[in-house]
């Protein structure tokens, strides 16, 4: 048992192998003070990769929703290791529902026991998850750069009718990045084979967030259209800043 703090928000995970999965069993209370911890014990939890990392929050509490979706940052956290699926645990089903609606249903599956889970790992260890990652110069070459790269990988992973709309994705990420915080782009770029997702990670601690709409016109900011060609976008704190994703499918396309 590991105790990250003694006051009454505080989380304990417990945490067993049973084979080559690993199990989390969290309690306690998820709030602002202690979920980066929470999602830094989920990261270094794929090290060594495991067959899959299961996380039991039955014993969690978590009195402000849109705490789940700090969680996506183990998803996307350096030295995450994305081929070992993360999945959680909730027997409590509108507390699933909190978590699907937060977004992190997409990168860490809920299910409503650990037998429900164990049972869909034989599904999600045989997908055949691509990625690549790039490191990109924090100057105006990341842009061709970062269209470069997505086009290769995306027509080498057969997935080139979402190349488009990719692009587009992807220069919005980086001239934001560019733009505003001046650190280094972080680009991972992964496909399942149905659909692909653009993560493009930075040193500033501040989330990516869509401006209000203007009162007349149209709103053609790049996170506005981000929202408008992706199924699902948001930002995820990592240990290390944010990470800021998208993903794109077939409907996409342009």
């Amino acid at each position: 048992m590991s105790a990250l703090a003694e006051s009454p928000s505080s989380l304990a995970v417990a945490s067993r192998t049973d084979e080559s999965v690993v199990v989390l069993t969290v309690q306690g209370v998820l709030n602002n003070s202690n979920s980066a911890a929470l999602r830094d014990i989920i990261m270094q939890a794929t090290h060594g990769e495991p067959s899959a990392v299961i996380v039991n929050v039955n014993a969690l509490q978590v009195p402000a929703k849109t705490a789940w979706s700090t969680l996506i940052g183990a998803r996307w956290q350096a030295g995450t290791q994305p081929n070992v699926p993360i999945t959680l645990v909730c027997a409590d089903r509108a507390t699933r529902d909190a978590i699907d609606d937060s977004d992190v249903a997409r990168f860490m599956p809920v299910y409503a026991s650990e037998k429900a889970a164990i049972k869909a790992l034989d599904r999600l260890t045989r997908r055949t998850l691509r990625h690549a990652d790039a490191e990109l110069p924090a100057n105006l070459t990341s842009l061709r750069e970062s269209r470069r790269l997505v086009r290769e990988w995306l027509t080498a992973w057969s997935q080139s009718a979402l190349i488009p709309v990719a692009l587009v994705v992807v220069n919005v990420f980086i001239e934001n990045v560019l733009e505003h915080t001046g650190s280094v782009p972080l680009m991972r770029v992964e496909t399942d084979g149905a659909s692909a997702t653009i993560a493009v990670s930075d040193d500033s601690t501040t989330p990516a967030v869509r401006l209000p709409s203007p009162e007349k016109g149209i709103d053609v900011s790049g996170l506005a259209i981000v929202d408008a060609l992706s199924r699902a976008w948001g930002s995820a704190p990592t240990s290390s800043g944010k990470t800021v994703w998208a993903v794109i499918g077939p409907e996409n396309q342009l």
